[in-house]
């Protein structure tokens, strides 16, 4: 029994030492770890942007009326100078108010009556015309026989010449008061009566300015426009550009001609631009947070050995346009990197224990920050170092999927 309780204290006074032993040994924290590495790298500005087509032929209009029913779908292809894209005719009259309508039919009236009495003159101008006449031949006769003078003679001549004058005046006046009445009687048209015209006259035909695809139509159906309404727009969806606005800050440090990498387009890989413009004038625009902003709209064009896909009018793209770059860089995580001060600082790995380094970084870009001085290619750093990490932590690497 003695020696029993002797073999259970000894137990108990082991445990006792191991726990103390195991409380008294350092730390190790488990860490992501990273190599500091050179390779190539770049900072971009990044921003969404959207296709158009260069140059885009917007159709309106050049006189009011009624534009019949389109005869183009979006999508359709036009030939130059010989697709019909719309037609316009004649547009509907006005309605006549009481007044307007008792005005209007007392001028038709008043044309009618000026009509009857222009062919009266006619009628007036006949009978002097006859009665010269006969007095001319009289005179011919009498001055044929030597009886009547010379002067008599012209002077019958030229009073069937006066006659002949006053009819063709006559006739004049009349087809004149022909047209009035026409004209008067026009304005009593109603709504929805058509008037007799020339066949090629009744419509305008507008035909595509350039060849190309129907990128929009206002409206299918058949409408009254004024002249300047917008109709067709038309481009060759063969030649796009790109347009991001950015933040006038961020415009800034771009130059034309940089590289930019368009992604998100709806295919693998990215394809290759290049900025050609960055427009001189910035304009306001509420973000999604409703606040104002000053964008600035950067065009780019596709790389010459870039292959085009599909793309259309109006489609949406990402863009990342090179502001810096740099074929042989030293790297360092972004995630790696804290204040220690004012200063820039790492912890870098040595003989397991983590150590605080100071660094110097210049460009840095999401995902990475470019190296001055302070570490070397080769160098270990923690990445997301924890409240646990202190300079001579003991760390190790943490195992892959914890």
């Amino acid at each position: 029994m003695k020696l029993r309780n002797i073999v259970i204290g000894a137990v108990a006074v082991a445990a006792i030492g191991g726990a103390v032993w195991v409380s008294m040994q350092p730390e190790v924290v488990p860490v992501d770890i990273a190599d500091v590495a050179s390779g190539p790298m770049e900072v971009t500005v990044n921003a969404d942007g959207t296709t158009r087509v260069r140059d885009v032929y917007e159709v309106a209009a050049p006189v009011s009326g009624t534009v019949q029913r389109s005869p183009v779908t979006v999508g359709d292809s036009v030939v130059a100078g010989e697709t019909v894209i719309a037609r316009i005719e004649p547009g509907e009259l006005a309605f006549l108010d009481e007044r307007a309508r008792k005005q209007a039919e007392a001028a038709v009236a008043q044309a009618q009556a000026a009509l009857a009495l222009s062919r009266t003159q006619i009628r007036v101008a006949e009978a002097d015309l006859n009665n010269a006449q006969r007095q001319l031949n009289r005179v011919f006769d009498l001055h044929e026989r030597g009886t009547a003078p010379d002067a008599q003679l012209e002077q019958a001549e030229t009073a069937v010449d006066i006659a002949s004058a006053t009819l063709d005046s006559a006739h004049a006046t009349a087809d004149m008061r022909e047209s009035e009445v026409s004209a008067a009687r026009a304005v009593l048209t109603q709504p929805g009566e058509r008037q007799e015209v020339d066949e090629g006259g009744c419509c305008v035909d507008l035909r595509a300015p350039v060849s190309g695809t129907v990128l929009s139509v206002t409206s299918r159906s058949a409408r009254p426009v004024t002249a300047g309404t917008a109709l067709v727009s038309i481009g060759p969806t063969d030649d796009l550009e790109i347009v991001v606005e950015l933040l006038s800050t961020d415009a800034v440090r771009l130059a034309t001609g940089v590289p930019a990498h368009i992604e998100r387009w709806g295919g693998d890989g990215a394809l290759e631009a290049r900025v050609r413009e960055i427009e001189p004038a910035a304009f306001t625009k509420v973000s999604a947070l409703g606040i104002e902003e000053q964008r600035v709209r950067v065009v780019l064009d596709f790389a010459q050995d870039t292959e085009v896909p599909p793309l259309g009018h109006n489609f949406r793209v990402y863009a990342r346009i090179v502001e810096w770059s740099a074929d042989n860089a030293l790297q360092v995580p972004i995630s790696a990197l804290f204040r220690e001060g004012d200063d820039w600082a790492v912890f870098t790995v040595e003989e397991g224990a983590a150590r605080l380094t100071p660094v110097e970084i210049g460009r840095r870009n999401a995902d990475v920050a470019e190296l001055r001085s302070g570490l070397e290619a080769g160098d270990t750093v923690i990445t997301h170092p924890s409240d646990r990490v202190s300079d001579g932590t003991l760390v190790e690497a943490r195992a892959a999927g914890n």
